[in-house]
């Protein structure tokens, strides 16, 4: 890259921009609709699209019936298709658009690809309603019937037929797969096959006409098919202009990605529409890549995957300069924006947790456990889960036994919460101060720390975490009971955590899955809805507030922590964005780095809508890079040995655990080298345009 700004561009990440098309029709006026979707052509290349999906029978109009069978149609909708062909040689674009073709004294409904003044290929539709209000085998053929496999159009040979696929020769990862209306509406989609032809992008060239609650029937159409087929998929549907002799329409326009929704249009707007999203291909390649099952339905249908034809072309896309990208991106992964479900989350999250303890303790016969409780985000979030366990078991709270085990550096802040929290919730609490007997172990092992001459080495840290976990496993002996662990995802991706002890090993891990700014929210919603009464509400709301440190250093005397971990590990908010597109997606650095400076560049960009505008925070290109230099260190080349032991606990999200037993197996002597080779790529300047070019759109900001 010889312009820094070229990284700042979708494209060079392996997105590609896609629009669909709402245009306002006449019916029967090829003209008039040729100029519409020229002009939204031009609307899509002024956006940098590099594909554009237009309605079905967009050039004719629908709603057109038996005029489908006059000459005259048929032949203004070859010279509007001219006419359009004509504008693309100047596009730097795909335009999928629909006309009636008449081929060997046959009619077809058709989807015509076009590219740089070239039809790449038509598509007849496969599958012809014939029921209810749609008449289409009264005026065309199912694109199964045909025998041709080209036709002359325009003055050029083109490829014909129901099984095309459409391949960008300098974007392998783009492969087009066009579909027409009912196509999807059938058991087995014609995309279905296509998808595992190596199709990732199907675009569905649909009239569609609205009923009620027809809108949410093809969502959840567009969601599953993009979700089953690990593809995107680009819906049209017919609006202004067309015939309400029998019939309404809405403009109804959708962009799924893996049954995520990017895009979606105004429906029963008066006036033409075009949607824009960037969908990445390679989260598409990645999920396929991982997914095994999608490799044996290859091989299960193997004679309808050999049986399309692949249409190569150059897709020639805008991958010079900066671009801002065009996508629902959230700054917290692991933590829905949307208020509504960002509470079915937290319910669903403390379920899952809980009925984790609760089937451990069933199946060992314990009624009691042991967690030590710091005053800190992780077991704060434990001991509510023991809590909820307790609830569910019908056992009192008292059969928590919650141990406070203050250090040399226990601040009195952490400690009064955790004295506050176990009286809050009501379990047995107890405060044992492991000081002494670290001392002891400090002297025994002829360590050089003394009061006159401390020495804050990683020893005199680990000797403190040790003795709390050396208490905590006696008192669970002596009581009968389970040690509950506490550390969380992101503390174990950075390897933050001391092999062996307390925040490592336990009976039963309920947090091991859950990142760190999820705790935050988890606890953020149980104090802000009180599920633990007013008093806990006080406590946690407290804890959140308090800088997250191992206070394992003593601190100085204004109180403030000798550690602070974000300073060490890097800010928790960026180190599970990369967690995120590292452990899910396999990213390379400098996407991951992209993505996090398109998330993060500003204060406004997809924040939590409850974190006040103070604690809001942004970050530059060099900083992004900087601490996703330190994640990779620590995540490739320091910390599998000690995810390689990790006791059990339940997966929670969709983003992944580290279990060795479950979705990371790694070797524990692999080097980082590859990953850090790769940080040359990405900038340490700015990308070199106005604020107002760097803003997300609406679509993307999360508050």
């Amino acid at each position: 890259m010889t312009d820094p700004n070229d990284f700042f561009n979708p494209y060079r990440h392996h997105f590609v921009r896609a629009a669909v098309a709402v245009p306002e029709v006449r019916v029967a006026d090829p003209e008039f609709n040729a100029h519409q979707t020229i002009t939204l052509m031009r609307r899509a290349a002024e956006e940098k699209a590099a594909l554009v999906v237009f309605p079905e029978l967009g050039l004719s109009a629908y709603s057109c019936e038996d005029l489908f069978h006059q000459q005259a149609l048929l032949t203004g909708c070859r010279e509007a298709l001219a006419q359009v062909l004509q504008e693309t040689a100047q596009l730097p674009l795909l335009a999928a658009v629909g006309l009636p073709l008449q081929v060997d004294g046959l009619l077809y409904n058709c989807a015509a690809l076009l590219h740089r003044g070239r039809v790449l290929g038509v598509v007849p539709k496969t599958y012809l309603p014939n029921y209810r209000e749609f008449y289409e085998r009264r005026q065309f053929t199912p694109g199964e019937y045909t025998t041709r496999e080209a036709i002359e159009l325009g003055g050029q040979t083109v490829p014909f037929g129901p099984r095309l696929l459409f391949q960008a020769e300098d974007e392998p990862l783009l492969t087009v797969h066009l579909e027409l209306c009912e196509d999807l509406w059938v058991p087995v989609p014609p995309s279905s096959y296509a998808a595992l032809a190596g199709a990732t992008v199907l675009a569905n060239l649909s009239a569609s006409n609205v009923t009620l609650g027809k809108d949410d029937y093809r969502r959840q159409l567009v969601a599953n098919q993009s979700g089953r087929c690990l593809a995107a998929y680009l819906y049209s549907a017919c609006g202004p202009g067309e015939s309400t002799t029998d019939l309404a329409w809405d403009g109804h326009a959708l962009i799924y990605e893996n049954g995520t929704r990017l895009a979606e249009s105004e429906r029963f707007a008066d006036q033409a529409q075009l949607v824009v999203a960037d969908l990445d291909l390679e989260r598409l390649a990645q999920d396929r890549l991982r997914q095994g099952t999608f490799a044996d339905a290859v091989r299960a249908h193997r004679e309808a995957v050999a049986a399309f034809r692949t249409v190569r072309f150059r897709l020639e896309a805008p991958a010079r300069g900066f671009l801002p990208l065009k996508r629902p991106l959230e700054r917290f992964p692991y933590v829905p924006a949307d208020p509504q479900r960002r509470d079915e989350r937290c319910r669903e999250v403390y379920a899952i947790q809980v009925q984790g303890l609760v089937t451990r303790l069933k199946a060992t016969g314990f009624d009691k456990v042991v967690i030590g409780v710091s005053g800190g985000l992780d077991s704060t979030q434990a001991l509510l889960v023991c809590a909820r366990a307790m609830d569910v078991l019908k056992l009192p709270r008292a059969h928590i036994l919650a141990y406070s085990l203050p250090g040399f550096a226990t601040s009195p802040r952490t400690r009064s919460q955790a004295q506050r929290l176990m009286a809050a919730l009501g379990c047995k609490a107890h405060e044992l101060d492991i000081r002494p007997a670290a001392e002891r172990m400090l002297q025994a092992i002829g360590h050089p720390h003394r009061e006159d001459k401390p020495v804050f080495d990683v020893t005199f840290e680990n000797v403190q975490a040790g003795e709390r976990t050396s208490h905590l496993f006696r008192l669970a002996n002596l009581h009968g009971a389970l040690v509950v662990g506490t550390s969380d995802l992101s503390e174990l991706a950075l390897g933050w955590c001391t092999y062996g002890v307390g925040d490592h090993m336990a009976h039963y891990h309920v947090n091991a899955s859950v990142p760190k700014t999820l705790i935050q929210y988890l606890v953020r919603w149980a104090a802000a809805t009180g599920q633990f009464g007013a008093q806990a509400s006080q406590v946690l709301t407290e804890i959140l507030e308090t800088e997250i440190s191992p206070e394992l250093v003593p601190g100085t005397h204004d109180g403030q922590p000798g550690q602070r971990t974000e300073a060490i590990v890097g800010p928790y908010e960026l180190t599970d964005f990369f967690l995120y597109y590292v452990l899910r997606f396999g990213y390379a650095p400098a996407k991951v780095a992209y993505l996090a400076w398109c998330a993060w560049h500003t204060k406004t960009s997809g924040a939590w809508p409850d974190i006040p505008e103070p604690q809001r925070h942004q970050y530059t290109i060099a900083e992004i890079k900087h601490w996703l230099g330190v994640f990779l260190k620590r995540f490739f080349g320091l910390s599998q040995y000690k995810r390689s032991a990790l006791p059990n606990a339940p997966k929670v999200g969709s983003g992944g655990s580290l279990s060795p037993r479950g979705d990371w197996r790694a070797p524990s002597d692999a080097a980082a080298t590859a990953w850090l080779a790769r940080l040359a790529e990405i900038p340490d300047q700015e990308a070199r345009c106005t604020q107002a070019a760097v803003d997300p759109p609406a679509a993307t900001r999360q508050e």
